[in-house]
């Protein structure tokens, strides 16, 4: 019986290593189920952070960019409306102060470059004129807008003012277009102001 005994121990030991490198198969307990549930699956924009819940891809131009989970704490409409409303006013700035430093005359605007007019229209006059029309505008439709949107979100739609005179629709391709334009102006905008006021010469800004 020792002898046997004495034999089996090295057989018992080899089973046991060989045991201990197989693969072990998963089990499938409660823990891993609501572990493997609570997985939050991962941004598009940012593949290392998780996806904003908000942020679910209905809206146009969502690409789960929000590493500041913002859309958690602003009410989404409100903020694709301020989107829109910076995208709109940089598409014109960009245009309007390119034009300007290529020569184009606007009446009753200081006669100077874009970098130098808002010093120059205080002094002369004309900003009372452009800050009186911004505010009869912003008054008249962007204030009552933005309580619509907090009150009412299901009725309104984000930067729409049913303003439409070529009838083109506000198609989910269009208003990605228009996202996609309105985000480059605004990053476009930020870099022909900042070259102006280095260089201080004309367009295209790189004396």
């Amino acid at each position: 019986v020792t002898g046997v005994q004495t034999c089996a121990l090295p057989i018992f030991g080899l089973v046991a290593l060989t045991a201990a490198f197989a693969p072990q198969m998963p089990v499938s307990g409660p823990a891993m189920r609501s572990g493997a549930v609570s997985m939050q699956a991962k941004s598009k924009a940012i593949p290392f952070l998780n996806a904003p819940p908000a942020l679910d891809g209905s809206m146009a131009g969502d690409v789960g960019f929000d590493p500041l989970l913002l859309s958690n704490i602003v009410p989404l409409k409100w903020a694709r409306e301020a989107e829109l409303k910076h995208a709109r006013v940089c598409m014109l700035a960009v245009a309007g102060w390119v034009a300007v430093d290529l020569g184009m005359v606007v009446p009753l605007a200081p006669k100077v470059s874009s970098l130098a007019a808002h010093d120059a229209a205080v002094d002369k006059g004309p900003m009372f004129l452009l800050l009186l029309a911004i505010s009869v505008i912003e008054i008249g439709a962007g204030i009552p807008k933005v309580f619509q949107l907090l009150n009412d979100p299901d009725a309104a739609a984000p930067g729409d003012f049913k303003f439409d005179p070529l009838g083109l629709g506000g198609s989910m391709d269009l208003q990605e277009k228009e996202l996609a334009n309105g985000r480059l102006a605004m990053m476009a905008f930020s870099g022909i102001v900042t070259q102006a006021a280095l260089t201080e010469g004309p367009f295209p800004y790189t004396n």
